[in-house]
């Protein structure tokens, strides 16, 4: 019997265009051999600092820019936040060596599409490339539990009860079931299960947070899970005690 050929992608799924941007040579030199044979990874270039992305997203016409927090001339922080404000921005995941710090947090409030950490296996690298391309949030629930208690942690308490009294008044600007479909994603949820946990299909999900996404002016579904976070609505496990209004 002759063993079945593995499943190869589809000729119409173009790979996914990535640009490395680390001052590290020897980080760029390992990153670049391990996801260059990626399936469905494209390396169009590397960058050295954060001053250099914006030319080369404009040449290289990334899908992905993957984005080394601290780098000496202009710092990955300060790149996303810039890049984020084009109106053709690639997607940006942060790379760094810590598993919690306010910087990644920074960087996710900037519109990074999340993170991963500089020790994490190639394939899982690949993996979450290919899911940010896709529009799918790279954070696991419990990374963004960790990210939601440093947000939560950080100012005064007048600090923090006139960020959740702004973050109520956003989330009070979305229909019933949009509400529904944000505290789902604020609690980590992927689109397939918030279908199954609402009784929709996956692509009314992906509809909805689409919606959730234009009328909030939101960058991806983590800056959802902040807002919802910060309007203190996954402090309940009562799924109808979530709206507002």
């Amino acid at each position: 019997m002759n063993t079945p050929a593995p499943p190869t992608p589809p000729a119409s799924s173009a790979p996914v265009r990535l640009l490395i941007v680390d001052d590290d040579p020897l980080v760029r030199a390992g990153l670049t051999l391990m996801l260059g044979g990626g399936q469905g990874i494209d390396i169009v270039g590397e960058g050295a600092d954060g001053s250099e992305v914006e030319e080369l997203v404009e040449r290289l016409r990334p899908d992905v820019v993957l984005m080394d927090i601290r780098m000496p001339v202009m710092d990955g922080l300060t790149a996303t936040e810039r890049l984020r404000r084009r109106p053709d921005a690639p997607e940006v995941v942060v790379l760094t060596t810590f598993h919690a710090d306010e910087q990644v947090l920074r960087a996710i409030r900037a519109g990074a599409a999340g993170f991963v950490l500089k020790d994490t296996p190639p394939a899982r690298i690949v993996d979450s490339v290919r899911r940010v391309a896709a529009g799918d949030p790279v954070l696991s629930p419990a990374v963004t539990r960790q990210l939601m208690a440093r947000a939560a942690g950080g100012g005064g308490h007048g600090d923090r009860a006139d960020r959740t009294e702004r973050a109520r008044r956003r989330f009070g600007q979305l229909a019933e079931r949009e509400q529904d479909v944000a505290v789902a994603v604020g609690r980590g949820g992927s689109n397939a299960e918030i279908a199954a946990s609402l009784y929709l299909s996956v692509a009314t999900v992906k509809t909805h947070v689409s919606r959730i996404l234009a009328k909030l002016e939101l960058n991806n579904r983590v800056q959802i899970a902040l807002l919802v976070h910060d309007a203190g609505l996954l402090d309940t496990d009562d799924e109808g005690g979530s709206h507002l209004g």
